[in-house]
Order: C-alpha cells, then structure tokens, then sequence
C-alpha cells in the first residue's frame, strides 16, 4: 500500500462527506424545483449553505457554491475588474502576487489580453512572505486606476501564510475590491470571512476532505461583480446552473467536520511536518527549506506543508523514484504538474531555475501518521543518491 503526502493537491474524502454524498444521490429533485422532491433538495442546499457559513465566518446569503477554487478565483477576479471597468473606465490595473495560483495569474492574464487590463506584480521575499507595505507602494503608485487586488492566504506550493487581512483593510482605504486565495487554509486554519473584511474568498472541498468537483465563494452582499457566465440565475447569478446538492451537502459535512478539530489537528500534523523536516536535515544538511519554517509555527506556514529542494537532483527523478518506492509527493501545484518548467512561486522567491530543479512538496493532510512521515524518510535517501547518479551530480 502506498504512502500518501501530496494532501495539499487533494485529501482523501471524509467518511462524514462520502455519506452526506451517497444519502443525497439516493434521491430525487431540482432545488430549483416547487414540488415536493425540489422542495427537500433546497432544504439541503439552504442547510449546507447556513453550515459553510458557519465554519468560515460569513453569513449564508454570502455563500455562492461553484465547481472549486478555480472557478471561484475566476468569478472573483473577472467579475470585480469587469465591474470595476464598468463602473469607472479609468480603473484597469490589477494588482497581484507574483506566486499567486495559475487559477488567478491566468485569468489575470486573460484579462490582460482582452481588455486591456494593466497588471502590477508584488513579488515575495526569500520566506515567500508578501508585504503588506509591498502591496500598499504597488497600489497607491495610482490607486484610482486599481480594479482590484489578490493576493491569496496561504501558497500552494510552500505554504507560506499572508497578512491577508491587513491587506484587505489597506485596499478599503481606496475603495478597491480584495479577494484571496483560501482554498489551501479552509479546514486547515481558522478563517473568519467577516474579521479578514475580504470582499471575496475562494474555497475548494476536495483540499479538507470533501469530495472533488465543488467548492465555494465567499462575496459580500455589497461586493460588485460581473457575471461570466449566464443562465437560470441561481447562486446570486454568479454561477448560474443547476447545483450539485449531493457535492454540496458533502463539501459543507467535510468543512464542519475539519473546522470542528481544528485546533488539535493543526498542532498534530504540524508535529509531523517538523519530524520531516528535523529529520531530512540531519540526512542531508545541503537539503534546503522553502520558506520559512520553525519549529511548531503555524502562523506563517501552513501545518501540513514541508517543501524542500535537494541540489544535485532533478525533481521529476526524485517523484518517480519516491513513487516506485511506494511514497506519493509532489513536485508543485498539481495543476502544473508534467509541465517541465521551473515554479513561478520559486522564481518569485529569487530561486535560480537551476536551484528550483530538485524541489519536492510534501504535503501532510487528516489522514497522515508518523508510519507515513517514517516511510518517506526511509525512501528518500536512495532516491536521492539514485537521481544525484542520474544526473551526473553524484
């Protein structure tokens, strides 16, 4: 049997979730329907909503479910610069870090490339930290012509965790929209959605263990944004389409569930990054970190994340000789992987793209034990030794 620790890509769906899946396929009905059968799917639908509400701060008429963080982002960020355009032609900067997930880079890209928006880049430190100052210098350059800025709460690739809602608060002070990336802290850290004052939040259920396939935005009742799709008019026009109930009712079980442990489960899974990591120092001292990381922190980096780059290997190597051995990583987002290009986050960082070569992200989740953390530990020597010889760095 395999070892699982790329969490951060997708956690094993909950028991509570795959149940709250399987009662609601075993029935019938349209939410959007009046009969009794659409009736009790809306029943669950508006139950779920209330639940998501409650696990991250916000209030249920701001919960617009969609099909994952993707979408999410997507909405928040086409929506909010098209709004913003509308409203003032003048406002067609984007603001954006430079490490932030090609599900918002893209779409910033996209609107570059079709309506002219304007995009400023806040890079990170070597911690991977942005600073708030950082982004205040990049927006107040020209504030009135800012449509909106993103930056999102913790990175996907080294978990570094942002100062969010200071950058929120600054963005008010000029009257621009905020939206963050939370899809990697949702179920792993507390998130207040009313406390970070963000106008619009992204969430993925298949990152805390529901299932894939359905996730959330968070958009304040007065947030402005522009529909990019169309159609029945469901999820506040957002994100029009028939709702997956059955996706939703196991997103919001999975979400309860997670947010409800919290506490203890961060401080467990953030013991076995620090084993991890502890451990591959002293096999190796040339093994760096990415990021910043101390012992116990889960402040500034994300609990279950321990990203590590190992000179003389090629990172592609090392994930399949890991994989041959039995132990499942990464090597970045999952959604770049196979795509032989170095990480823009790690480039973002000042890493050269010969340093960003042998980088592997292990990433610990709700099911990972010591015996998972043991059995990587124990693989990787060879792997290493075995891609270093590959490479001609041995």
């Amino acid at each position: 049997m395999s070892t699982y620790l790329d969490h951060a890509a997708t956690t094993p769906i909950r028991p509570v979730a795959r149940d709250a899946v399987l009662a609601q396929m075993a029935r019938v009905g349209n939410p959007s329907s009046l009969h009794s059968a659409g009736r009790a799917a809306r029943r669950v639908l508006e139950e779920s909503r209330e639940a998501v509400a409650d696990a991250l701060g916000a209030r249920p008429s701001e919960v617009v479910f969609t099909s994952g963080g993707t979408e999410s982002d997507n909405i928040a960020l086409l929506g909010s610069f098209l709004a913003a355009r509308q409203a003032d032609p003048a406002r067609d900067r984007v603001v954006l870090s430079g490490m932030e997930h090609h599900a918002v880079l893209d779409a910033a890209t996209h609107l570059a490339d079709t309506s002219g928006a304007r995009l400023t880049f806040v890079e990170p430190g070597e911690c991977g930290t942005i600073e708030v100052d950082a982004v205040r210098a990049a927006v107040e350059e020209d504030p009135a012509a800012v449509a909106v800025v993103s930056v999102m709460w913790a990175n996907n690739e080294v978990g570094t965790v942002q100062d969010v809602a200071a950058m929120a608060r600054l963005c008010h002070e000029h009257a621009i929209p905020f939206h963050t990336d939370a899809v990697q802290v949702a179920g792993h850290l507390p998130v207040d959605f009313a406390a970070v004052e963000a106008d619009t939040l992204a969430v993925s259920g298949h990152k805390f263990g529901g299932p894939t396939g359905v996730g959330v935005l968070l958009a304040r009742r007065d947030a402005r944004l522009v529909p990019t799709s169309h159609g029945g008019g469901q999820e506040r026009s957002l994100r029009s389409g028939t709702v997956a109930v059955a996706g939703i009712a196991g997103l919001a079980a999975a979400l309860t569930e997670a947010v409800g442990e919290i506490e203890t489960e961060a401080a467990r899974v953030a013991a076995l990054r620090d084993r991890f990591l502890t451990r591959v120092r002293e096999i190796d001292p040339s093994i760096r970190v990415s990021g910043c990381w101390e012992l116990g922190d889960i402040t500034r980096r994300l609990p279950g994340n321990a990203h590590i780059t190992i000179p003389g290997c090629d990172g592609d190597s090392l994930l399949y000789l890991l994989d041959a051995a039995g132990v499942e990583v990464s090597t970045g987002s999952a959604c770049q992987a196979g795509v032989p290009q170095p990480s823009h986050v790690l480039l973002a960082m000042g890493r050269s793209e010969e340093e960003t070569r042998g980088s592997l992200r292990v990433s610990l989740g709700w099911t990972s034990t010591e015996a998972d953390v043991d059995a990587a530990l124990s693989a990787l020597p060879d792997a290493v030794d075995r891609a270093r010889r590959a490479s001609g760095a041995a």
